[in-house]
């Protein structure tokens, strides 16, 4: 908290304001509402109920409107402040509304009926949270199920990628043969193919070897990735050469120096690889739709998809969904940000 106060009171002219201060933190808090209030929005939206959501003119707040139990009714009624043509404010129970009248009681003295003017009233609320959003998809929707095939498919492809992508990056950077160019520049290469291109031939490989409706049909297919071979080979290059003819000189086996040396000195370029890849598993949806033709089966997106009927769209549930979503790579990116800029800097990523 002291680095962040001392950094909000930097100033160029310790003496007084300059306007590149007020300009710099001007610029800053715009992208820092540009940057997280959406995600805020997202998040207290997630709390609002059903009828909520769909309000005009909407409001940042989850707040929802106070009922009142009135005898002779058996269902709580909506209350209202209500202006009448007296100028004076009552707060009374909306029994019905037809058209642009409502059919009003007074709670304390239900026995007269009040016709008011829709646009002579006001809900009364209160902040509340509406826990059944997140409550209600956890236990009866299976997103329990879900969350636990989403994170299974993540770890484990997060895992296969990183062992297959420092296995080619490290032939690539460490070996020297013939045509290590070429090989380089078509797995390059494959990055300009459209993902579209490849959907039907890798969907009859799924089919051929019976993987159609197995989270590993989901895992195996996108397991080497061109992107992350070209990063870690470009970290290892930076590996000093002798290093690794020292370790062949004490006679070290090729495996011995690809775990002990190589990937131990590759953590920062593994955490970024790690990092990209627990986000693209995490948030992928077309391939595991695609795949997935049972709800048991289905990832966190595709479960999300169910709540989309024909007609309707569930938006409560929805947004408390995402925010669910969310979490978990929040929480990663927080623990391995910091070797970002390091493995980036040092693998030549733009």
């Amino acid at each position: 908290m002291i680095a962040i106060a001392r950094f909000l009171t930097l100033r160029r002219d310790r003496r007084s304001l300059h306007w590149t201060d007020v300009f710099s933190y001007v610029y800053l808090a715009l992208g820092i509402f540009l940057m997280f209030g959406p995600v805020l929005w997202l998040a207290l939206s997630s709390f609002k109920t059903r009828a909520g959501l769909v309000e005009f003119p909407p409001t940042l707040l989850p707040l929802s409107q106070i009922e009142a139990t009135v005898e002779g009714y058996d269902d709580p009624l909506p209350l209202y402040e209500v202006t009448m043509e007296d100028g004076t404010v009552r707060t009374l129970a909306q029994v019905r509304r037809i058209g642009i009248i409502a059919q009003m009681v007074d709670p304390d003295a239900p026995g007269e009926t009040i016709r008011v003017p829709i646009d002579a009233r006001e809900p009364v609320r209160e902040f509340s949270l509406a826990w059944d959003n997140y409550i209600t998809p956890l236990q009866s929707r299976n997103f329990l199920r879900y969350f636990y095939n989403s994170t299974f498919v993540t770890v484990v492809a997060t895992v296969i990628t990183l062992l297959i992508n420092s296995m080619a990056a490290y032939g690539l950077a460490i070996y020297d043969f013939k045509g290590r160019g070429f090989v380089l520049a078509f797995v390059i290469g494959t990055l300009m193919i459209p993902i579209t291109v490849i959907l039907v031939p890798a969907y009859l490989v799924v089919t051929s070897l019976g993987m159609i409706n197995s989270l590993w049909g989901v895992i195996i297919p996108g397991a080497a990735t061109p992107t992350g071979v070209f990063l870690l080979r470009q970290y290892m290059l930076t590996i000093p050469r002798d290093l690794i003819e020292a370790a062949r000189m004490d006679k070290a086996s090729e495996w011995t120096i690809y775990w002990r040396i190589v990937m131990p000195l590759a953590l920062p370029a593994l955490a970024v690889l790690a990092i990209f890849s627990i986000m693209w598993r995490w948030n992928d949806f077309l391939w595991p739709l695609i795949v997935l033709t049972r709800s048991e089966n289905y990832t966190l997106q595709v479960g999300l998809n169910a709540f989309q009927g024909e007609l309707d769209v569930q938006w409560h549930f929805v947004l408390a969904m995402t925010v669910v979503t969310l979490l978990p790579v929040t929480v990663v990116f927080a623990f391995l940000q910091r070797f970002i800029t390091t493995g980036i800097a040092s693998s030549g990523m733009k």
